[in-house]
């Protein structure tokens, strides 16, 4: 390392002297250290060298004090010091005060942080509040209907009854009529009362003929009626075909059956996902709440209830080994099936909205409020891809094959992203608004969406603009699905089909080739939020906030199995046998249902 002389110090003493107009002192020092014997040529040495020289030094003085144990961790902000505190203060001194400083910043950024994640759940709170608020009067209102439709039914039935009553009168007048009739022919001559006999046997026949014309006409109805009521009651399902599962605290707002067996996962807002063990069979009307059939998977340890902690969405993978779950808290999860945790995935900075397995089982897919979608290696438990495209939250993720997806947001965009790529490989633009759920096609050919513009749209990889815009709907289009039918499925003779469900309280049904409504299944009262084919793909389940679950027949277009329980429903689906169907309701519970025909 070079080191400067003293006669070089003196000079550019001396020049600084005579550069600041201190002729005496620069004299002096020149005449005391010799300098005109000094061996340095004044040409080289620029103007303002001591100065230079000095400031170079007390950077190098303070990017050393700025250097961590490592000597590798620079901070690139010099502020941290003063140019006094470099001149009086040793190395070690000057570090204690730098990390004091950063220690001081770093409080106040989190403090900052604090106080923006509180104007967040603030926020979230008074949605939930109102939802609640809304909720609470929709089912105030349904229950008004109900009881004014009790009212008109019970007032319809005593009219039906009173008017039974004034035609029995009349027939018993008539009767007695008749009686009179027959006394007044008793005092007549033989003969005439043999034909008076005859023609009363005649009347009789005549009266009873015409009686049973009668009875028909009046009995016709009759049938209708009792056939209208026991369609109705052989509709209803049962309650000996009900298992009502308890035990979350809070609403529950996911449900998903085991491809593998007889598990059933559940997420709720009480901070927990459980998974059911439910047995194989037909259902026994029961209550089931205890610890047997049962696991508690808790995303916060002590209470529960914390609303960051909500369990907004859950998946199996194809062998239905492992359960993962998305969080509000940002985080996914991943569980065994004996209720282990495996994995807790942490790089979202904002709510999991929705979250998927790839059919290889090697890739979890997560899309979230802060704008992301995010692929994570299983098996190394670290993410691979984080996918920044959208301009608002991540409301839906669908994998088209197993490195290759589709996302949805609220900014009216749908990109289709493949691993390892930087851009998306697909732009699909049309809707103008939110876009609450992406599907694709058995095939992966075609992509299904729909959004709060009141319409679905049907695209294709292979175009740019959409196939079919499907505008039938008046309100806001919640959800879809594609039919399990069609080329790629296991039921390759029957036609493909795509269900909506909307705010509008129907589902429709459309012929994917035409792009034409197949049907509308009216059959609710408030909004729709899920619907799921049977694996067979014959018959269609809905649920809705009107607290119904209704089972269509796709061939006949029309219920043929309903359900009514305590709360709005937020999802439905079938086991892979399709017998079994499972609901999941606003007030707390799960619903397993036995499904015969």
């Amino acid at each position: 390392m070079s080191s400067i002389t003293s006669a070089e110090l003196n000079y550019l003493v001396f020049r600084y002297l005579h550069e600041s107009g201190f002729t005496h002192s620069a004299f002096s020092l020149g005449y005391e250290a010799g300098i005109n014997k000094c061996p340095i040529d004044g040409n080289m040495v620029p103007p303002g060298a001591l100065i230079t020289f000095v400031q170079k030094g007390l950077q190098f003085v303070e990017m050393e004090a700025n250097l961590s144990n490592s000597d590798t961790d620079v901070d690139d902000d010099f502020s941290f010091l003063q140019p006094l505190d470099l001149i009086t203060k040793d190395v070690h001194q000057l570090r204690q005060m730098i990390r004091e400083k950063k220690r001081n910043l770093q409080k106040e950024k989190d403090k900052e942080s604090d106080k923006e994640h509180e104007l967040v759940r603030a926020r979230v709170r008074e949605k939930e509040r109102l939802e609640r608020q809304e909720r609470q009067e929709r089912q105030e209102k349904q229950e008004r209907q109900e009881r004014q439709e009790i009212q008109e039914r019970q007032e319809r039935q005593e009219r039906q009854e009173r008017q039974e009553k004034e035609k029995e009168r009349e027939k018993e007048k008539e009767r007695e009529k008749d009686k009179e009739r027959e006394k007044q022919h008793d005092d007549q001559i033989d003969t005439e009362m043999t034909t008076d006999q005859e023609d009363v046997v005649t009347v009789k026949h005549d009266e009873n003929g015409v009686s049973g014309v009668l009875c028909m006409c009046f009995v016709g109805p009759e049938p209708m009626d009792i056939s209208t009521s026991s369609t109705f009651q052989a509709c209803e399902i049962p309650s000996s075909d009900v298992t009502i599962l308890e035990g979350h605290t809070s609403e529950v707002c996911a449900c998903a059956w085991s491809p593998a067996g007889s598990l059933l996962a559940s997420g709720s807002g009480d901070s927990t996902a459980r998974i059911w063990t439910i047995a194989d069979g037909t259902c026994r009307s029961s209550v089931q709440n205890g610890p047997s059939n049962v696991l508690v998977l808790k995303h916060v340890k002590g209470r529960t209830n914390e609303k960051s902690k909500d369990v907004t969405t859950l998946d199996w993978n194809g062998d239905g080994t492992l359960l993962a779950t998305g969080s509000y808290d940002g985080q996914a999860r991943i569980w065994s099936t004996n209720g282990e945790l495996r994995s807790t995935l942490s790089k979202h900075k904002g709510p999991i909205f929705s979250l998927k397995w790839n059919r290889k089982g090697d890739y979890l897919l997560t899309g979230s409020c802060d704008k992301t979608a995010i692929v994570w290696d299983v098996k190394t438990e670290e993410w691979k891809q984080q996918f920044e495209f959208h301009a608002g939250p991540t409301l839906d993720v669908d994998w088209r094959n197993n490195v290759s997806f589709a996302t949805s947001s609220t900014d009216n965009m749908i990109y289709v992203c493949k691993i390892g790529e930087n851009r998306p490989i697909k732009t699909f633009s049309g809707h103008q608004g939110e876009v609450n759920c992406v599907k694709w096609d058995p095939t992966g050919q075609l992509l299904a969406s729909c959004s709060d513009d009141i319409t679905a749209k049907i695209w294709s990889i292979k175009q740019e603009k959409y196939l079919h815009d499907l505008r039938e709907h008046a309100k806001e289009i919640y959800t879809i699905r594609w039919s399990p039918t069609g080329q790629g499925t296991n039921n390759p003779n029957q036609p493909l089909v795509l269900a909506s469900a909307s705010f509008d309280s129907t589902v429709k049904l459309w012929d994917v080739e035409q792009g034409k409504l197949l049907c509308s299944l009216n059959g609710h009262r408030d909004p729709v939020y899920s619907v799921a084919f049977s694996p067979n793909g014959e018959y269609l389940a809905s649920g809705s906030l009107d607290r119904s679950m209704h089972i269509w027949s796709l061939k006949e277009r029309k219920i043929v199995k309903t359900y009514t329980g305590n709360g709005g429903i937020f999802e439905v689906c079938w086991n892979k046998e399709g017998d079994k169907i499972a609901a999941c309701f606003a007030n707390n519970t799960v619903c397993v249902l036995d499904f015969r025909m």
